[in-house]
């Protein structure tokens, strides 16, 4: 693609109803003037200037358009996950640029997810991120990190919540037991939810036909498994330890959120996929938490 061909495409998903003529984002006035100095419009109604990507997720853009469409193509065919360091070598930008670009298209897939409650064979199951404790050189000082008093505290649960055929929700916790408000609040009633042995599981059987699996003596086990909630946890898994090596705490919501995705939409060809996330970005409002973020943090 030129950079003309980019913005075109562009133009087209984000304004889809006008076939592809710009409309004030402050206002929805679909008159406006082309200024000469700039490549932006000023509405008639409001006098407001906008550009292509006012009032996106990509607001105040430094980037072109199209090396924002490559990042997002790149961004797309990463099986399990792209890494920011990754993406700034292929495109030539700082890293910084890169890591906030990648958390953008998280957001936009994050604000575009199908909502809506889980219904029919609906499994849950949870696994534990982040928090590793480096043991100690000599096997006489290592302790056993299993127990609580000699762990980081840092370490978080992500919750899986998986419709089979379905979509896949994600919640992120400190503990296990609190997926249980999350099935409660997005599974549908007369769901039959599918559970391992658990104890806290045992409070969804009030309001769920529940089934339970001993994993202990069987993956599977007269109709009741949670083996699709654990092909989700392996995907995470592989994108931890491949792909991002480290997931700081506070981002990770954002990254089991874009692999719920990935997982949900693997059948789903390239082309489709890079047409939903453009879509879904095209759509998305201005980020509060991305737009200027290094310069917050630098201060």
């Amino acid at each position: 693609m030129s950079d003309q061909d980019a913005e075109k495409a562009f133009r087209a998903i984000r304004w889809a109803e006008t076939d592809g003529e710009p409309v004030c984002p402050e206002c929805g006035c679909l008159e406006h003037y082309n200024l000469k100095s700039r490549p932006v419009w000023k509405c008639k109604g409001c006098a407001k200037q906008f550009s292509l990507t006012s009032g996106t997720i990509f607001h105040s853009r430094k980037l072109s358009l199209r090396d924002i469409l490559g990042a997002i193509a790149i961004f797309t065919n990463g099986a399990k996950g792209y890494s920011a360091l990754q993406l700034s070598r292929d495109l030539c930008v700082d890293y910084k640029t890169a890591f906030v670009m990648l958390h953008k298209c998280r957001e936009a897939i994050a604000l575009a997810r199908q909502e809506g409650a889980l219904s029919g064979n609906v499994e849950v199951d949870g696994a534990y991120f982040g928090g590793y404790v480096k043991p100690a050189n000599n096997r006489a000082d290592r302790t056993d990190r299993r127990r609580k008093i000699n762990q980081s505290g840092k370490r978080q649960v992500i919750i899986a919540v998986r419709e089979r055929e379905g979509r896949t929700l994600t919640a992120v916790a400190a503990s296990e037991a609190e997926g249980v408000a999350v099935v409660r609040e997005n599974v549908a009633a007369g769901s039959t939810v599918h559970a391992d042995e658990a104890s806290h599981w045992d409070k969804l059987a009030a309001h769920f036909p529940i089934k339970r699996i001993n994993h202990k003596q069987h993956y599977s086990h007269d109709g009741a498994c949670t083996n699709q909630a654990e092909s989700f946890f392996s995907r995470v898994r592989r994108s931890e330890i491949g792909i991002h090596h480290h997931i700081a705490g506070k981002y990770l919501s954002a990254y089991a959120t874009e692999l719920a995705w990935r997982e949900d939409a693997r059948r789903v060809s390239n082309g489709n996929q890079f047409a939903m996330l453009v879509s879904a970005a095209a759509v998305a409002p201005k980020s509060a938490a991305w737009c200027g973020y290094w310069q917050r943090h630098s201060a």
